[in-house]
């Protein structure tokens, strides 16, 4: 330094008196002292900025070893709605290769659903702040055209911002992949919901403001839609396509269309 007479740039580490380390920053340079030459140095304390760096880097090691051994499907969307990350689970359910599935939009393996329009409003409130995290559901698509029903936690990601930089996507739940079938309608979903409570034909006529021959209808044409023989059928084929919510009392669709009150 004083041969070539240019500031140095240094970093130092020194114990405090507690006995803790701590870290410094800053520039060595010379300086004339009357006749001679001499090295100062003006430094920054840069303890506490090295610790949150590193209690970052610990954070991101644990969140990446959660999204890659949880087993968990799930994404890092952003507020774009393209896929930043996603877990080995994630691209093991669309049937799809990691690499393929990042850089994706996420609508892309999104299957248009009577319900879409609900999750879009989630999706909104969530980048303008109005929702930190939502619970929603979604019919995914998979690389085979197969859909499969899921139930999703929505969570930010970004904070001290007005909008939201980016969103965790979680799959909690999921139905069966299955192959496409119309969606069903508000009165379908209705009649489902009370054969699962084990009501018989004639309540649930009576419960939706229904002729015993349109009910019949309903059901024979959901046993079409379904694939199922019989009541118990329709009603497990329900839960598992995820049609009805699993872990809820009483039944209800995942769109939200609940028994009626009373039943």
């Amino acid at each position: 330094m004083l041969t070539r007479g240019k500031p140095v740039r240094h970093t130092l580490t020194y114990h405090r008196p507690d006995g803790s380390s701590g870290q410094a920053a800053g520039h060595r340079f010379p300086v004339q002292e009357g006749t001679e030459t001499c090295v100062a140095g003006i430094y920054i304390d840069i303890s506490d900025y090295t610790r949150a760096l590193h209690q970052r880097r610990e954070a991101e090691e644990s969140l990446c070893a959660l999204r890659d051994h949880s087993g968990l499907p799930c994404a890092l969307i952003s507020a774009g709605g393209r896929i930043q990350q996603a877990s080995a689970a994630a691209a093991e359910l669309l049937q799809i290769r990691l690499s393929d599935l990042v850089g994706r939009r996420a609508d892309s393996v999104l299957a248009p659903a009577s319900e879409s329009a609900g999750l879009w409003r989630g999706w909104r409130d969530l980048i303008v702040r109005r929702s930190r995290r939502i619970q929603t559901s979604a019919v995914l698509v998979d690389a085979h055209g197969r859909q499969r029903r899921a139930r999703l936690h929505l969570t930010t990601v970004g904070r001290g911002t007005a909008r939201a930089t980016s969103v965790w996507a979680v799959v909690t739940h999921q139905g069966i992949a299955h192959e496409s079938h119309p969606a069903l309608t508000a009165s379908q979903e209705r009649i489902l919901s009370l054969l699962a409570v084990g009501r018989s034909n004639a309540d649930i006529a009576v419960s939706l403001h229904l002729s015993r021959q349109t009910v019949d209808y309903h059901l024979s044409r959901l046993r079409d839609l379904l694939g199922a023989p019989n009541r118990c059928a329709l009603v497990a084929r329900a839960y598992a396509l995820g049609i009805l919510v699993p872990q809820s009392w009483p039944p209800r669709s995942v769109t939200g269309t609940p028994s009626p009150r009373g039943t």
